[in-house]
């Protein structure tokens, strides 16, 4: 990784087609046959919810390669009320560069100006082999839940970071994703339309 032609830095009105065909690349075909995340990231820009000060790319000599944005939710607390956190993603990192230390660059540099704008915590969807090493853990040992998520049921997919240490200290609860995540498949598809064509395929260890 050559950190000296890095840039991180909030993602400009000029960027936005570029970063969303960054992030159909990212996604195409890993998840489900092609993808939304592309469509999921348009329609967030617009959210109440969206935190513009928290939406970053990544630049290698002057070219996009990275992006990763936040969300504002809450945790339901089961003593009553709501605890405000952070959500996180789609993130992601050109293909043609995955694993070679630009993702955790661009998520440890995420999370410390998301520290730095007093937000308590974040919670998310993503994988304790990578995220892990960012110093996430498992949301259940901090006594969150997933919602909808039936009891018993595996949630390691599940993860939690305090940015601020503590913050999460007896609370217990359950996690609300925000609306703006859930998108329709048939405007996702009208979205795709505008983009170059690619072909769909059902791969092993798609979830969708």
């Amino acid at each position: 990784m050559n950190t000296n032609d890095i840039v991180i830095r909030l993602e400009k009105k000029e960027d936005r087609r570029t970063v969303e065909n960054l992030v159909r690349e990212a996604f195409w075909n890993v998840y489900r046959p092609g993808c939304v995340e592309h469509f999921v990231l348009h329609e967030l820009r617009d959210d109440p919810a969206f935190v513009k000060e928290l939406d970053f790319v990544m630049e290698l000599g002057g070219r996009i390669i990275g992006q990763n944005m936040f969300m504002k939710t809450v945790i339901d607390a089961d003593g009553g009320g709501t605890v405000p956190v952070l959500t996180m993603g789609p993130i992601c990192i050109d293909p043609t560069l995955q694993r070679s230390g630009y993702g955790r660059k661009l998520l440890d540099h995420s999370l410390l100006k998301a520290a730095e704008a007093g937000f308590g915590a974040v919670l998310f969807e993503g994988s304790i082999g990578f995220y892990g090493g960012s110093g996430f853990d498992y949301a259940s040992r901090f006594g969150i839940r997933y919602h909808d998520l039936p009891e018993g049921e595996d949630s390691s997919f599940f993860l939690c970071r305090e940015l601020i240490p503590g913050y999460l200290k007896d609370v217990t609860g359950v996690y609300r994703t925000p609306q703006g995540y859930y998108v329709s498949e048939s405007d996702a598809e009208e979205f795709d339309r505008d983009f170059p064509a690619r072909q769909k395929l059902k791969l092993p260890g798609q979830i969708f």
